[in-house]
């Protein structure tokens, strides 16, 4: 059994949760979240708390037994505390700075890069070096900071570039003299 998967989620007080076939919705104090889940699981919802149990014990099965309650419970945080990742610049120059619903950042480019904020996602420069991305979906979150990260990931002889705030980047030595 799934050490993961048997594990009940705790639905928390405020949040509401929904069952329509194999599509969840989770509603709570910072928004709503829906998903529709593989047709296999069996998805029981309580009152206070949702059991998620497989069919057989296939290899499929079995990975999607842990994968569905995990994701209930990022829905479940999701919308009771939502989900930040922040993200630190460093490098001579550059800088971000947010203009209406856009993250505008100073990159080492001959042009700023500009990124808009997606749906259920808000990007608030701390300082101008220090970026933290919220919202309620993990994934998304996730999606942007990485996608954020790609426009300029850290270098490894001098470190410059978009790294998030708990990565160690291995740093290289260089060219060494004659």
């Amino acid at each position: 059994m799934s050490r993961i998967g048997k594990a009940p989620v705790v639905i928390l007080q405020g949040v509401d949760i929904q069952k329509d076939g194999q599509t969840l919705t989770v509603k709570g104090p910072l928004g709503q979240l829906v998903r529709t889940f593989h047709p296999d699981i069996i998805i029981d919802v309580q009152e206070s708390e949702v059991v998620v149990s497989r069919p057989s014990e296939s290899k499929l099965h079995k990975s999607l037994h842990g994968l569905t309650r995990a994701l209930i419970q990022n829905m479940v945080t999701g919308v009771t505390k939502g989900f930040t990742k922040t993200l630190e610049i460093s490098g001579v120059g550059y800088r971000a700075e947010k203009k209406g619903n856009k993250l505008v950042m100073n990159l080492g480019f001959s042009h700023p890069v500009e990124m808009e904020d997606p749906e259920g996602v808000e990007s608030v420069p701390e300082t101008n070096t220090k970026v933290v991305i919220k919202g309620i979906s993990k994934e998304a979150v996730g999606a942007y900071a990485a996608n954020i990260r790609a426009k300029r990931p850290p270098e490894p002889y001098k470190g410059h570039g978009v790294r998030y705030a708990d990565e160690v980047v291995r740093r290289k030595e260089g060219k060494t003299g004659k």
